[in-house]
């Protein structure tokens, strides 16, 4: 990660080069240092990748209606 310094470079050179890579760092010529990054975009926690297990939907029915049938 590069270190840039308030003159540098733009703003938008600055957020286009934080989003290709991640995050970058400005330093201001008093030395203080920040680090700019994208906010990662707001998905749901429920938004995963599926699996495939290889059943059916008929079959996982059956294995929940088993389920709920056991005192």
């Amino acid at each position: 990660m590069q270190t840039y310094t308030e003159t540098q470079e733009n703003l938008s050179g600055l957020l286009e080069r934080a989003s290709n890579e991640g995050e970058v760092r400005i330093k201001r010529t008093n030395g203080q240092i920040f680090i700019l990054k994208p906010e990662n975009g707001k998905r749901s926690a429920l938004d995963v990748a599926g699996i495939d297990l290889g059943i059916s939907t008929k079959e996982i029915v059956e294995f929940v209606r088993e389920g709920r049938e056991r005192p």
